[in-house]
């Protein structure tokens, strides 16, 4: 499991199946307890359904070496192909490195969310299916003004709630150092929740930002119940299960700007429409392994914008360390060698 979004996933698909009392995911401990009537269901039907959205349960991932070595070289393809479009874009911008523009940060978290957006359809396929079916009178103007709602509503929900956290970070920097310490520790929390997101590290599981349990369901329940595309986008901006989304949370709060925190979860929001309102397309397509795949592709980008936020950190606090400083000064080392 990426994140706490996958336990309801799981806990969805397994209720739906005949015979099962009661279903229990837990991300933290990456384990699903199952109580269910053997009579009705064997316990390969419960595999399968697991199985079926993209995961993989221990036992069966240890007999496949081929389908590991396969996602190795998957997610390496992909890495390659986004580490390329970074190279290319450096190479076209030298002052990249030196200095990260709004444009290439914003277009980095349009990115995060565009590989999220695949995780999403999991957790989020079904709110869209629910609106799709109820429009009526049932026509491509029709559909095509649901999918509108849905995500002003999605997009809206997102950048208030980012505003919200760059505003809780602005209350406790008064200063550009107090700014630059907050966007040090939010860096730190980017950098954790990357490396979850590629499973690095199962102790990592434990730390989280998530609401009770009872409060989730609440939640996924109304958007799943509600038939009004626009109310059920704007109860998405709740949905905190997501991984990526509480990273971006996070990442708004490090900037201690309620400007700053909505434009990037505007930006990520956007990304993750594009796979979501298209996922009967790309479903068709694209294996659930293979979607599970590209929210790895997304950690990494998470990890390296925790690294940017690190270095902007660094210059804030004016501490002589950030890339820029240093690269400064390696610069004035050089030109003191070669001219003594």
């Amino acid at each position: 499991m990426h994140c706490t979004g996958c336990e309801q996933i799981i806990e969805e698909a397994v209720n739906r199946l005949p015979g099962v009392k009661h279903v229990q995911a837990s991300y933290s401990k990456a384990s699903v307890e199952i109580e269910f009537d053997d009579t009705l269901i064997r316990e390969n039907g419960l595999r399968h359904a697991i199985e079926e959205k993209g995961y993989r349960i221990a036992e069966t991932a240890k007999r496949s070496l081929g389908r590991h070595a396969l996602s190795g070289l998957m997610f390496l393809t992909l890495l390659l192909v986004v580490g390329g479009v970074a190279f290319w874009g450096k190479s076209l911008m030298p002052d990249l490195m030196k200095q990260m523009s709004a444009q290439i940060g914003y277009a980095m978290l349009f990115t995060i969310g565009f590989f999220t957006g695949f995780h999403c359809i999991g957790m989020c396929g079904g709110f869209v299916v629910g609106y799709s079916t109820a429009v009526s009178p049932r026509t491509p103007w029709t559909v095509a003004a649901a999918h509108l709602q849905y995500a002003l509503g999605k997009t809206a929900s997102y950048a208030v709630i980012g505003a919200g956290f760059g505003l809780l970070g602005s209350l406790i920097t008064f200063t550009p150092y107090l700014r630059g310490v907050l966007a040090l520790a939010a860096s730190v929390f980017l950098l954790v929740y990357g490396l979850k997101m590629l499973n690095v590290f199962a102790i990592l599981r434990h730390v989280t930002l998530r609401l009770p349990r009872s409060v989730e369901r609440g939640v996924a329940h109304e958007a799943r119940r509600q038939r009004n595309p626009l109310a059920i986008g704007l109860s998405n901006g709740l949905l905190l299960g997501c991984g990526p989304l509480q990273a971006m949370y996070i990442m708004a709060a490090g900037t201690g700007s309620p400007q700053e925190g909505a434009a990037i979860l505007l930006f990520f929001g956007l990304g993750t429409l594009l796979p979501l309102l298209g996922f009967g397309v790309f479903a068709s397509i694209l294996s659930r392994h293979v979607m599970h795949t590209l929210v790895h592709v997304s950690g990494v980008l998470v990890i390296a914008m925790g690294l940017m936020m690190a270095d902007r950190g660094l210059k804030l606090a004016q501490s002589g360390y950030d890339f820029g400083s240093l690269l400064s000064r390696w610069q004035h080392c050089q030109t003191v060698e070669h001219n003594p």
